[in-house]
């Protein structure tokens, strides 16, 4: 009896104990409200075309599954009526807005804009979209940077031009660099004309001094193999060893020798981009002092969106970067280097859902758009915009029935739903050489739109590939900078230069 009843009350005890873990793992479990904890989220389409009815158009479409509307209208951008009145149309439908200007509005239209906007729309308000893919230009485009009182024009083909004046008055003379990606550097020297205007070689003008002796340009070409070619009336090429020639090539031994000339390497030297850390000063302190002349006139949020070089985008200003995306299989890597330069920074950041082809221009499909903006907002994005060309009495654009039931069905399934969260970050990182503006599309890509790839590039991008293997979406790419260390922020922390 006494043995029944020991085994009966183990049996109680063991399901006592038993019911209390499960009660202890059940109570122990996020809430549903600790589970969809979320960061603000806002989802939306852009508009950039030029009618207001238009505008109005897509608004009335999109408001019952969107919170946010893009006004990116370049001929609009110096309408201050219609753009109020698209603002207007837009807030009374409950949207937030967004509004794009660019560096050649700054003035009169933009300062009124700023100046009524916190009045008359308050908080749905979220800033200025300015300027458009800049670390895209700088990869890819010809910019012209003016620092120091010169100016410093970057070519699409990674020629570096710089131009400086010496002397004074009527002695001053224009010096003109072009240091070529091959090593070939060439300068123009022109003295100033009576007029201060000068002439480039080869033009049909004449210079004049003040005395009315004609002068004419000068050019020296300087080849990394010690070669130097100079340029007047004649043109004379200086071998290493000693020799002239003339244009026949033949030896002439009245015009002096090659060392009336500064040195190759002196030459090379005067290059204001030598190196990624000079490319990276240049790009931060244009985009600085251009977007602090917003900051001055109003406290205002500013966006971008850009397919690359998004760490310096957040350096140089913008509170939030929207990363392009186009359907490829880099879009991963994008969101890893989007997500980790803003979260180190401490800014915000978002997708731009960008057109699948080019040619003829068209989105992606409706799937392929879901897909793009459920990984954005489970990667921990807090914007989802759509790109949607409209070309004038094209109705709403780009957009067509399945991209709107696309951007519906997201707004549903995920962005409203209690169970979903942007509220996530990335839990292992990849380190990348510090300033190194490699655009990283491609293993050829180049370095800040100048350089080739380099001895790193295979290494990083290996670095990349592996890194993004391993860890997928928990992966966030960043930059060896001492404002930013890694420390105690990730589980996990390769260097470019380690063994993933």
């Amino acid at each position: 009896m006494k043995k029944r009843m020991t085994l009966l009350l183990t049996a109680i005890i063991i399901i006592v104990i038993v019911t209390s873990a499960f009660v202890t793992i059940e109570t122990s479990k996020p809430s549903l409200s600790q589970a969809a904890s979320k960061k603000p989220f806002y989802v939306g389409v852009t508009y950039s075309g030029n009618s207001v009815t238009e505008a109005e158009q897509l608004i009335d479409r999109v408001k019952s599954y969107t919170n946010l509307f893009v006004l990116q209208s370049g001929p609009l951008m110096d309408n201050l009526s219609a753009t109020e009145q698209i603002c207007d149309y837009a807030v009374n439908s409950g949207l937030n807005i967004i509004v794009c200007y660019t560096t050649n509005s700054l003035g009169n239209i933009l300062d009124s804009l700023l100046n009524v906007a916190q009045a008359r729309w308050g908080g749905h308000f979220l800033g200025l979209y300015f300027n458009d893919e800049p670390g895209g230009h700088m990869l890819d485009s010809k910019i012209t940077f003016s620092e120091n009182n010169n100016t410093i024009v970057k070519g699409e083909n990674g020629q570096v031009t710089f131009s400086e004046v010496v002397g004074s008055g009527t002695n001053q003379t224009l010096n003109q660099f072009t240091f070529d990606p091959s090593g070939i550097v060439t300068i123009t020297s022109t003295p100033a004309s009576i007029t201060g205007t000068w002439f480039p070689v080869g033009g049909n003008t004449t210079n004049q001094t003040t005395n009315g002796t004609s002068v004419e340009p000068t050019q020296t070409i300087y080849y990394p193999n010690g070669t130097i070619c100079y340029t007047t009336d004649t043109t004379v090429t200086y071998e290493p060893n000693g020799t002239a020639l003339n244009e026949n090539g033949q030896v002439v031994t009245n015009h002096g020798n090659i060392s009336q000339f500064e040195p190759y390497q002196q030459v090379l030297d005067a290059n204001p981009l030598l190196n990624d850390t000079d490319a990276a000063n240049l790009y931060l302190n244009n985009l600085q002092t251009t977007l602090s002349s917003i900051g001055n006139q109003s406290a205002v949020n500013l966006f971008t969106s850009d397919y690359g070089l998004y760490w310096f985008d957040y350096l140089g200003g913008y509170n939030a970067v929207f990363a392009e995306l186009f359907g490829t299989q880099t879009d991963a890597q994008t969101l890893a280097l989007v997500r980790g330069a803003a979260d180190m920074q401490d800014k915000s950041w978002g997708v731009m859902i960008e057109p699948a082809s080019q040619s003829p221009l068209s989105l992606q499909n409706g799937a392929q758009m879901y897909n793009e903006l459920r990984r954005a907002y489970e990667n921990g994005a807090e914007y989802a915009v759509v790109f949607n060309y409209s070309p004038s009495g094209n109705g709403t654009g780009l957009l067509q029935n399945e991209q709107f039931a696309s951007i519906q069905k997201f707004w549903t399934n995920v962005a409203q739903n209690p169970k979903e969260t942007n509220n996530v970050k990335g839990q292992d990182a990849l380190v990348l050489p510090q300033n190194y503006g490699w655009g990283m599309r491609t293993p050829n890509d180049a370095i800040w739109g100048i350089w080739q790839p380099d001895n790193s590039s295979q290494q990083v991008w290996n670095a990349v590939q592996a890194s993004l293997a391993k860890y997928g979406s928990k992966l966030d790419i960043v930059y060896e900078d001492p404002a930013y260390p890694t420390s105690g922020r990730y589980l996990h922390v390769y260097y470019w230069n380690q063994t993933i």
